[in-house]
């Protein structure tokens, strides 16, 4: 018996992993294609920027992490998971 395909939630859901687990592992993955963004305000210091990872890519309404270093030193901040304004 084959198994069933998973739901659009539930494949965003592992989208969301392994992005998280390659931001986690090395912030600057040529996969997440991270970039700054400059819509949002650090949430520390608004000298420093914010960053756009892609989760998704070719896909309407494609998903986003916003994100940020800090508080502390080697800590990353989630600021938003979302579709791409």
């Amino acid at each position: 018996m084959s198994e069933a395909k998973s739901s659009k939630s539930e494949g965003l859901y592992k989208q969301v992993l392994k992005t998280l687990d390659s931001l986690e592992k090395n912030p600057r993955h040529p996969g997440l294609q991270t970039h700054p963004y400059s819509s949002l305000n650090h949430p520390y210091d608004r000298s420093q920027k914010v960053f756009e990872a892609y989760i998704q890519n070719r896909t309407p309404g494609a998903y986003r992490i916003f994100w940020c270093y800090g508080p502390e030193k080697n800590e990353i901040t989630i600021i938003a998971i979302t579709p791409n304004p």
